[in-house]
């Protein structure tokens, strides 16, 4: 620990410590610019400068570590001085008329910090050239007119996200952010993450949603979970007058440390659905407006019949995007009460291998595995198509801290940044990963042989199963088996089998983590994959020869495969929030809530239980899945009495982190 007074207060602080951070747990304020907090410290803007004992000049706070018996000095009036020249280089810059800007007024922070200063205005004289816009991005605009060059922007894509799109150009006072090598960002490599956008200090960067919309420090505010995927993302949603403006990153939450992508920030605000507002029944081959007790009695006429002959002819369906709470009233109303004959989620199958969170708890990774892990081994994900947050904590960390193999017999995004890619044939990854298994002992970096005899099962024959050459295998191998911390990330292309031939898979996958040391962990699919598993939704999907079908959809879409297989259904009850292929099938149609309306709690991949909270009101007479499920199960004569959470205590590795 050192000791350092900070404007005549005393503290102890661990050693690496800037004195920007010291400054900060003393809660004294230091103006910044160009520093971010998830960010490396980088000491272009000055605007953090102090006076510390014994220095000849005034010193950068967000890059000096503290030493011991160091006295600083934060507001004095040289520093003031300092400050305000500071501010008015940067205002004279470029055209910052702040009457003009869209982020004035408590968005911006160049000018929240020329106000803490007491400025009214500047005395140079602005630079009157015209800088360009670039406007070819669909979810945000580049004002260079408003860019300060703190490149908090750059360091972001690179430090954050690890795709390195953004960039500088040119020099001096044409000095420019650019995308690639100068393309606009429209046709750049941009992945639409919006991560630039959430760190920009003024109002170069804007989003085309909410911009001239009035201020977001006087919007509301609302923490909550992004229901995109299983990664469980903790977001901040901005609303106004029932509106949704933005979705942003929350910097505190444990899952993705306020980064979020595409789906998670832009989708859910410029997706255009037709939303459903009314109860619709079918009446000579038209779907026309009902009460809904009309539709309930409707659904309860049909299911009634099939209840009192056990559930036979019934078949069910359920999203994995819904809540806890809605999937175990699911359950419990479809299997335990109706026993229907067919129950299952959208994701049907074996995609995760639940069983492995409660047998093998030591093995089970989690996204801080991914973060610190110096050799990542992906089977049959593709985390640059989905659940991209997990991907961008290995993209930024390539090459220099991180080796990455990727293991899929079909093109993989993240293809192009791995260090070994291996494609083996359809079909043979437990032979590759026995390969795997025979070549950790070939090397000898094993722990142990669990029992397989690696002396008849040759690198030879799995090459000519594989198709993989035998030194390709060797140094995936070698990458894995001396990494100090390998992490083996496997997806749906290794477990979305309907045959045993995943199960199989698995185990081997069980053993090779056990061999190396390695960690394991399924990004799983949508945001309740989890939970669907730990309540028995991992099923496959077979509703042919039932009599009546119902699906509990909420916001989400089915596949086609199921979409087909639903065709032929004699009788299709659907709740759904917005009108899709799969409702204008339907016999009946209930409309619903979506995740912005209601509260929920959802189990991530990690199995970090956490809960959604409801920001916007969903328009009258639309009632939640909860309420939905509840009113069926009365209307046949059923009091669902299910707790939600004991069947998710196995898999859960902490309590609602926003109850």
């Amino acid at each position: 620990m050192v000791h350092v007074t900070i404007d005549g207060q005393t503290l102890e602080v661990p050693h690496g410590t800037t004195v920007l951070e010291a400054s900060k747990s003393a809660g004294i304020h230091i103006p910044t610019l160009c520093h971010f907090e998830h960010l490396l410290p980088y000491g272009g803007c000055r605007l953090c400068m102090v006076e510390v004992e014994g220095a000849r000049v005034l010193q950068p706070s967000c890059t000096l570590p503290v030493f011991n018996d160091m006295v600083v000095r934060t507001n004095t009036p040289q520093i003031k001085e300092a400050r305000e020249f500071i501010l008015t280089m940067l205002f004279s810059e470029r055209n910052h008329f702040c009457m003009y800007c869209q982020v004035s007024g408590g968005d911006c922070e160049l000018q929240n910090a020329a106000l803490d200063e007491g400025m009214d205005h500047w005395p140079i004289p602005p630079i009157w050239e015209p800088y360009p816009v670039d406007a070819s991005h669909p979810y945000f605009v580049l004002d260079h007119n408003r860019c300060i060059l703190c490149r908090r922007c750059i360091r972001a894509c690179g430090e954050l996200v690890g795709n390195y799109t953004l960039g500088s150009a040119e020099r001096g006072a044409e000095t420019m952010v650019v995308a690639d090598n100068g393309v606009p960002l429209g046709e750049s490599t941009c992945i639409r993450c919006g991560t630039c956008i959430s760190v920009c200090p003024t109002g170069a960067l804007i989003n085309r949603q909410s911009a001239y919309r009035g201020r977001i420090v006087d919007a509301d505010h609302t923490k909550s979970i992004c229901v995109g995927c299983s990664v469980g993302c903790g977001i901040e949603l901005v609303t106004r007058d029932n509106q949704l403006l933005e979705i942003n990153g929350d910097w505190d939450a444990p899952a993705n440390t306020g980064l979020l992508c595409e789906l998670g920030r832009f989708t859910p605000i410029y997706e255009e659905r037709q939303r459903l507002t009314s109860p619709l029944v079918r009446k000579d081959g038209q779907l026309k407006t009902a009460t809904w007790g009309e539709a309930l009695s409707l659904i309860a006429a049909q299911f009634k019949p099939l209840a009192d002959q056990n559930g036979v002819g019934l078949a069910a369906l359920a999203s994995t995007r819904l809540s806890a709470e809605s999937l175990a009233l699911f359950k419990e109303l479809f299997v335990d009460r109706l026993h229907a004959g067919t129950v299952a989620s959208v994701e049907e199958y074996f995609t995760s291998s639940a069983e492995l969170d409660r047998e093998n708890p030591d093995l089970v990774g989690s996204v801080e595995d991914i973060k610190q892990s110096d050799c990542v081994f992906v089977f049959g994900a593709d985390l640059y198509q989905s659940h991209q947050v997990a991907g961008f904590f290995i993209k930024r960390n390539l090459p220099d801290k991180t080796k990455l193999i990727v293991i899929d017999p079909a093109d993989n995004g993240m293809d192009q940044q791995a260090l070994f890619t291996l494609k083996p044939k359809k079909g043979g990854d437990a032979d590759l990963l026995l390969g795997l298994i025979a070549g950790i002992n070939t090397l000898e970096l094993s722990r142990n042989k669990n029992g397989y005899d690696l002396d008849e099962f040759t690198l030879a024959r799995v090459s000519a199963s594989t198709g993989i050459a035998e030194a390709e295998i060797l140094n995936a191998c070698r990458a894995l088996g001396m990494a100090e911390k390998p992490v083996l990330i496997y997806g749906k292309g290794l477990t979305g089998s309907f045959t045993g031939d995943s199960a199989e898979s698995i185990r081997l996958l069980i053993d090779l983590a056990e061999m190396t040391g390695a960690k394991m962990i399924s990004p799983r699919g949508r945001a309740n994959s989890l939970a669907a598993e730990a309540y028995g939704l991992a099923n496959r999907f077979s509703p042919g020869g039932r009599h009546a079908v119902f699906v509990a959809l909420g916001d989400d879409r089915i596949s086609q495969r199921q979409i087909q297989l639903l065709e032929e259904a004699p009788f299709l009850a659907v709740q759904a929030s917005y009108a899709s292929q799969l409702t204008a099938m339907a016999d009946v149609v209930l409309p619903v809530k979506n995740w912005t309306e209601q509260d929920g709690h959802y189990l991530n991949m990690e199995g970090r239980l956490q809960q959604t909270h409801k920001a916007l009101l969903a328009p009258e007479g639309i009632r939640s899945n909860v309420e939905v499920l509840t009113e069926i199960a009365d209307v046949l004569g059923y009091k669902l009495q299910t707790s939600w959470e004991t069947a998710l205590t196995p898999y859960t590795i902490s309590s609602p982190a926003l109850a």
